[in-house]
């Protein structure tokens, strides 16, 4: 059992109650794993704030969109800028906890996509805002470990977090 399955919750359970006051919860749609792994580097942010990271604010906060906690509430139909805005949360939450690994656009969609088989129509939407990600130059998109356009490729790609330049490192 997890810490929110033991608080109180409210009747519709969008919100857990804690010492009186009202929190958002975390969008049961997200399949448990997938949960696990956005609390797991939301614990990591705010230890790391703990010992002094401000910067760290800025990891608790992607990771509580990518959860459904902030941002616009799970259970309203996403508009299409804040649903970008919980895809990038989600994709950068991810990227961070498997450290120097890829991640696969659909455990994304599964975070964003709510219950069953839903995630399947967020499929677009995430490798849209993957691929404007990597314009940027803040992701890789790769497929068979080769970089690819991701406006243009078809088929099964990864995302990674872009390289540094090393001239750019301190």
């Amino acid at each position: 059992m997890s810490n929110e399955d033991a608080v109180e919750r409210t009747e519709d359970g969008r919100y857990l109650v804690i010492s009186g006051r009202k929190w958002r919860a975390s969008d049961p749609g997200i399949p448990p794993k997938l949960r696990q792994e956005l609390v797991d580097e939301l614990m990591n942010a705010r230890r790391e704030i703990g010992r002094g990271d401000e910067e760290a604010r800025a990891r608790v906060h992607e990771a509580k969109l990518a959860l459904g906690e902030r941002g616009q509430p799970w259970w309203e139909e996403a508009r299409e800028d804040k649903l970008d805005e919980r895809i990038r949360a989600a994709i950068f939450t991810l990227l961070r906890k498997r450290q120097g690994s890829s991640i696969c656009p659909s455990d994304v969609a599964r975070i964003v996509g709510g219950g069953g088989e839903r995630w399947r129509s967020r499929m677009e939407r995430v490798r849209q805002v993957a691929a404007s990600l990597a314009a940027d130059g803040a992701i890789r998109v790769t497929q068979k470990g080769h970089d690819v356009d991701a406006h243009n490729v078809r088929g099964p790609v990864r995302l990674q977090l872009a390289r540094m330049d090393p001239r750019e490192q301190d």
